[in-house]
């Protein structure tokens, strides 16, 4: 009979731990039950997350005067509504170019000076945040950085807003806790950014994630764009990654453009061409206008 009473007790206990389980997700700020409608982000003449699909183009990095602005020019021309280029530059190896650091950043705002595009820049940690804010209209903080929690605090105190790429081997739900931490601190405009995740294969650099893109937009209310150059790093298949994206509904994209790919300091081989650039942009707003936002 005693054996009997414990196997009850066990049962009970059992029944009772599950009724404890939380169906609430942990991400409040970011997520459909908090907001129905979803957030626009606007920066200068582009909005993302009004079902329009704005790109960004330009160099992995700024290297000299002329490059970022004879690249700024060909991408505005085409139809980029912001200028992407890095100044810090968080590469694999310590052997290879960094980034001209301040320099970069000066000659950023001499483009955007020049052509009216925003620029977009990466930040790598919170002693350069304040440096890069003062230049930068958009803030982006990388893979590498996306659990960064202190970066995402000073990022979710800056009045700039964000892009935050999903870390190389993190789930929605760690991305969307990420992007959660950047709220918490007061910054609503914030922009998820797939850029492909790692896998097993060796054909590219990695794998891109576009079932991503309606997951995350049944899960949240902030605009997802997607960068497909990261995602392959193939020049050849940056471009059908680039039409993949504009049929899955993303909400815009995130393009590397260099005016010499072969002779470029970072990323030259996942880099368009600016006349193969003007073509892609004709058919990812051909394939958006058909299919359009989801």
């Amino acid at each position: 009979m005693a054996q009997v009473n414990e196997i009850i007790i066990v049962i009970k206990q059992s029944i009772i731990y599950k009724e404890f389980i939380p169906v609430i997700p942990s991400y409040k700020l970011v997520s459909r039950e908090f907001r129905q409608e979803n957030t626009q982000v606007k920066i200068g003449d582009a909005v993302f997350g009004n079902g329009t699909m704005p790109v960004i183009a330009g160099p992995c990095a700024v290297e000299t005067r002329e490059q970022i602005l004879s690249i700024a020019r060909s991408v505005k021309k085409a139809g980029a509504l912001l200028l992407r280029g890095g100044a810090f530059k968080p590469r694999t190896s310590p052997y290879d170019f960094q980034g001209l650091g301040k320099q970069g950043l000066e000659l950023l705002a001499m483009a955007r000076e020049e052509t009216g595009l925003p620029i977009v820049t990466e930040v790598m940690d919170v002693e350069n945040f304040d440096l890069v804010e003062a230049y930068a209209d958009v803030v982006q903080i990388g893979t590498r950085n996306m659990q960064n929690f202190s970066l995402l605090k000073r990022a979710g105190k800056s009045r700039k807003p964000v892009i935050l790429k999903r870390g190389m081997s993190a789930m929605l739900q760690e991305w969307l806790m990420a992007a959660e931490y950047i709220m918490a601190q007061g910054n609503s405009n914030v922009i998820l950014c797939e850029r492909g995740v790692r896998t097993f294969v060796r054909h590219s650099r990695n794998t891109l994630d576009l079932s991503v893109v309606p997951a995350i937009k049944k899960e949240t209310h902030l605009p997802i764009i997607v960068d497909p150059s990261h995602a392959s790093g193939v020049r050849d298949q940056v471009v059908f990654l680039a039409y993949a994206s504009a049929a899955i509904g993303s909400d815009g994209a995130m393009i590397e453009v260099h005016n010499n790919p072969e002779k470029a300091l970072s990323d030259g081989a996942q880099s368009l061409y600016p006349d193969q650039f003007t073509r892609v942009m004709a058919k990812m707003n051909a394939i958006h206008s058909i299919i359009g936002s989801t």
